[in-house]
């Protein structure tokens, strides 16, 4: 999927007409027609079936549903489920460019990933009550990087207290090892299924506490999509299943180098050292010679993660590499406005360039987590920052792994959130 980019100076940029908000539109009948056509396809490839728990309980009152996100097959099995029922979507801004009338008429509602957006909330509680439409949310905000759930935002118990409508979660199984990002969303041949349940009614989230609506949210979003797939014995053939696994698995546990590993055909191999692991078809790692370090995929990410938070923990932790910058203030398009630096340490983000006349900052508590995308739109790997006056759509160009800078970022918070508590006891 392409994204409409122009190449404009920075300053012509800065002197755009800045979005104007504008109330969501009810979904467009025929669109959502149209949609469910076009879904068939793809559901028919994957055998896609799905169950419903606890539905009876809601009557034809709106509801906000939440689905963990896997990959562009998304939005198809919604319209499988939901069909002929109206909702709203929750989607990104980037989503929008170019092509805003077709979004609108679609229900869609617009807003800035990990950044504070207080008109989402009210844009919510517009089609929820005085549109009588229910809301797609997807509260993770991106794609799993390693088949396990993105960090949820903290307190979205407030949010269900506040809209006070029926909750309804939908997780997949297959979804991901159908298409993964690492794999630029290549399809591969597996059946694909959905779990429908009512997390919870009006009168329940009327009932429950912030925080019991936060665990039962974190309970719903509990997966681990490569352990699925090896525990149900979902065989992945494909010749190129380990192509781009470097992006998930940038670090080798062998030598410890970062950066050196590359995933070519069924397997990746550390270029500094030399191990190479051999992906199966169960989507489980074996090493060619040696030792085994992490067979499991989703282990080898945490143990990065843990390198990450004693990096930062110790204070060497730090990010340097020059970018290609696009931004976003408007939706007509990513504007390339030229080469700049990106920084990011123990005090957040620094990001300079354009011939010395762009300088943005963004501190570590801006937000819980990052805007980090593989591949992105077909041009290449991207870290996301900004405000509400524009995006920064970042582009490393030293193969910098952004997974390692999203965690780097989660872990940060994180860290900064317990030392504030500290202080403040």
């Amino acid at each position: 999927m392409k994204i409409r980019t122009r190449r404009k100076s920075y300053e012509k940029v800065m002197l755009l007409p800045k979005l104007r908000h504008r109330k969501p539109l009810r979904p467009n009948r025929l669109l959502q027609t149209v949609i469910r056509l076009a879904a068939i396809p793809d559901l028919w490839a994957t055998k896609f079936k799905f169950t419903m728990h606890g539905m009876e309980q809601l009557r034809k009152e709106p509801c906000l549903i939440l689905m963990n996100h896997s990959c562009f097959l998304d939005l198809m099995i919604m319209s499988r489920i939901f069909y002929p029922k109206r909702y709203a979507i929750v989607c990104t801004t980037d989503g929008f460019v170019g092509m805003e009338w077709l979004m609108r008429l679609l229900g869609c509602i617009p807003t800035q990933k990990f950044v504070s957006d207080v008109s989402l909330v009210r844009d919510m509680e517009y089609m929820l009550k005085e549109k009588k439409t229910s809301v797609l949310m997807y509260p993770e905000a991106s794609y799993s990087f390693d088949g396990t759930p993105t960090a949820l935002p903290r307190k979205m118990g407030v949010l269900l207290k506040k809209l006070g409508v029926p909750v309804v979660t939908v997780i997949t199984k297959g979804a991901f090892a159908r298409q993964p990002l690492y794999n630029n969303l290549k399809k591969r041949k597996v059946n694909v299924t959905a779990e429908v349940r009512c997390l919870a009614t009006a009168q329940e989230i009327k009932e429950k506490t912030v925080r019991e609506l936060d665990e039962m949210l974190d309970e719903a979003f509990t997966f681990d999509h490569f352990a699925w797939q090896r525990d149900n014995e979902v065989h992945v053939t494909e010749a190129d299943r380990a192509e781009g696994l470097e992006r998930i698995l940038y670090k080798c546990p062998h030598c410890r180098e970062e950066g050196k590993l590359t995933g070519r055909g069924t397997s990746i191999t550390c270029t500094h050292c030399g191990k190479t692991w051999e992906m199966d078809t169960l989507g489980q790692m074996k090493a060619t010679e040696g030792e085994t370090e992490f067979a499991h995929i989703p282990d080898w990410y945490a143990w990065e993660r843990d390198e990450v938070r004693r990096e930062l923990e110790e204070g060497t932790y730090s990010l340097e590499t020059d970018v290609d910058i696009g931004m976003m203030v408007d939706f007509k398009a990513i504007y390339m406005v030229g080469d700049g630096h990106l920084s990011h340490d123990a005090d957040g983000f620094r990001l300079t360039g354009c011939d010395g006349k762009l300088s943005y900052e963004q501190g570590a508590l801006a937000c819980y987590g990052l805007y980090a995308d593989y591949y992105w739109y077909s041009i290449a790997d991207v870290i996301c920052i900004g405000n509400t006056d524009a995006l920064y759509y970042c582009f490393p160009k030293d193969g910098t792994p952004v997974a390692k800078t999203r965690m780097a970022v989660e872990e940060l918070y994180k860290l900064k959130k317990r030392r504030k508590v500290k202080e403040t006891v």
